[in-house]
């Protein structure tokens, strides 16, 4: 076989494909879920404190982190169909996907470069190449998924996805590994700047092995090269003659709505399990890595596993399922709650009475979560009020706007003793505002000896929300009697979120690949991609919306109607009449060409 026949054969072809998913996938786990959300927000907090005005507006890390999120997700759905247009008339699909590729990762890289800084322009800079790093990723996205129609004829999509799919949570999770290994065993400031770096290179390591086996999927009388506002007009013509044809793609375009429907409801059950998990489980952030690291590992074999599903049952009857167990998922995850608490240790704050010292000291429980950051909240006003007789301490390691308190903690993440003055009117006092916090307290020996206070939003107080039947009634009869922890509990979300996360994910992208005509694949996929980041927006609202009016379960079963709309708007879609419109399509721009 000559050098021609191994670069055009198909196996090599999906194994390039394959790369840039295993190579681009670092920066989505080990970068945007695992360590820069924290890091962030320790740059941030260096140079500003708790919060900073901007236009007006007081602006915290978590706020900043997800606008850049949403602006470089935004940037690139209202760019992506007209980009299709022109990709889809010039043979420039793969040069894009380096461009953008060379952009995201090569900002991934300029990250570590961060800390180097001055003190004011760290987080700045954290953020406006976090920004362009998603920028790359979601462009390079779009092109990369507009190859799929080019790499295999319908019948191989399935495989083709799902292999993919499983490449990336297992090229994302391997990496991940070691960097989680890194950050826990060894010691220094450049161990974070590292991982940024590396996660880069990583990704443009990976991704030239794409540009290397993946050809440039040939066009016929391609169109002549055009100037930039030309080609603008062009495309902006395209995209609305597009629009004002939907009829002649309505299947397509039914797809798409099922899909902004369901693919909305997996991302936001993904995204916000996380938030779920320590607000309302109380899991640790430990646990939340050990979850994270679970589900790249399950996921890979699922998705091929997805694959055999869809060969024997079909690609959307295999979707169907998936969104059925989708739903499974979500209402059991409604059912997790954690175990009352037994034992002293298990408390939030332990008062215990040293009779050397004939006084109390107090001890934050590891892992407890962090007091709020704003110095007006409820809770920092409650934690200062409170501090002579509270595990906590100022924060001095940063500059702060106010005073602020934390739990006390020292280097190692230890807690620290801390002598109080505990008496019948501070204990009574701390019973009362106790109730409405989401903390407690245990007392161990002395005057005192076996008191405990439990808040009302503790995460092992059940009864007030309108849904929590469900996890009192499995606490009783499933979790208490298996003697199953919120941590087990959760891991078992993992498990099975990924177990159907990678098929899901990968069969969604290879049933709208079939209908997708292949001399417009790169147009098509652009609006693929403007829903699915459309639909990233409107699953969080509808949580916040329903968190507020009733409280975070009711959010959770929410957002898995939309889950449900999905799998019922996919059932009326035709897919055997939408690779038929596709082949049309392609017979007559290619006769017209």
């Amino acid at each position: 076989m000559n050098n021609a026949e191994v670069i055009n054969s198909k196996d090599h072809r999906v194994r390039g494909y394959c790369a840039f998913d295993w190579g681009k996938s670092a920066f989505e786990t080990s970068v945007t879920t695992a360590v820069f959300p924290a890091w962030f927000a320790y740059l941030f907090a260096s140079a500003n404190g708790i919060s900073t005005k901007i236009l007006g507006s007081e602006w915290t890390a978590d706020a900043m982190f997800s606008a850049a999120v949403m602006i470089g997700a935004l940037v690139v759905a209202v760019c992506a169909p007209s980009l299709g247009v022109i990709a889809d008339k010039r043979m420039i699909k793969i040069w894009w996907l380096r461009i953008l590729t060379f952009v995201g990762s090569l900002s991934c890289v300029l990250l570590a470069f961060s800390p180097y800084l001055g003190l004011s322009f760290q987080w700045v800079w954290a953020l406006i190449f976090f920004m362009l790093a998603n920028v790359g990723l979601n462009g390079a996205g779009v092109f990369y998924n507009a190859l799929l129609p080019h790499i295999g004829d319908e019948s191989e999509m399935d495989s083709i996805s799902n292999k993919a799919f499983a490449s990336g949570y297992l090229g994302g999770g391997l990496l991940l590994v070691v960097h989680l290994a890194m950050i826990t065993l060894i010691e220094g400031s450049w161990v974070i700047p590292f991982v940024m770096a590396s996660s880069g290179l990583w990704w443009l390591g990976f991704a030239q092995m794409t540009f290397k086996m993946v050809p440039e999927p040939h066009i016929e009388n391609e169109m002549e090269p055009m100037g930039l506002v030309d080609s603008t007009k062009m495309a902006l013509r395209q995209v609305k003659a597009t629009l004002m044809d939907i009829q002649s793609f309505k299947t397509l375009f039914f797809y798409m709505l099922a899909y902004f429907c369901f693919i909305d409801g997996i991302n936001s059950v993904t995204a916000l399990a996380g938030v779920f998990g320590v607000v309302v489980l109380g899991i640790t952030t430990t646990g939340l890595i050990v979850t994270i690291l679970i589900i790249q590992f399950v996921a890979a074999p699922a998705a091929i596993g997805f694959t055999k599903l869809a060969e024997k049952w079909g690609t959307k009857n295999a979707l169907q399922f998936s969104l059925v167990c989708w739903c499974v998922v979500i209402v059991a995850a409604l059912g997790f709650a954690p175990l009352e608490l037994e034992s002293p240790d298990e408390y939030d704050i332990h008062y215990t009475w040293d009779e050397n010292e004939t006084s109390y000291f107090a001890e934050a429980r590891e892992g407890v979560n962090s007091i709020a950051a704003l110095p007006d909240d409820d809770e920092q006003i409650w934690a200062l009020e409170y501090r002579e007789i509270l595990p906590v301490q100022q924060n001095t390691d940063v500059k702060r706007q106010g005073i602020a308190v934390e739990w006390a903690f020292n280097g190692d993440g230890e807690a620290i003793p801390i002598r109080v003055d505990l008496t019948t009117e501070t204990l009574s006092g701390l019973q009362v505002s106790m109730g409405e916090s989401r903390f407690s307290y245990s007392v161990t020996g002395g005057e005192f000896d076996g008191q405990t206070g439990l808040g009302i939003d503790h995460p092992t107080n059940l009864g007030d929300g309108i849904l929590d039947f469900i996890p009192e009634n499995a606490r009783k009869y499933v979790w208490a009697p298996l003697g199953l922890t919120v941590f087990y509990q959760f891991l078992l979300l993992g498990v099975f979120a990924g177990a159907l996360l990678g098929g899901s994910q990968g069969l969604a992208r290879s049933m709208f690949g079939q209908m997708v005509p292949e001399t417009r694949s790169a147009e098509f996929f652009g609006f693929f991609g403007f829903f699915g980041k459309v639909a990233a927006l409107l699953g969080p609202l509808i949580y916040s919306v329903m968190t507020v009016m009733f409280d975070s379960r009711v959010g959770i079963f929410a957002i898995s109607l939309l889950i449900v709309a999905g799998a019922i708007l996919l059932r009326r879609v035709d897919v055997e009449d939408g690779i038929a419109v596709a082949k049309a399509e392609d017979a007559k721009n290619r006769n017209s060409a």
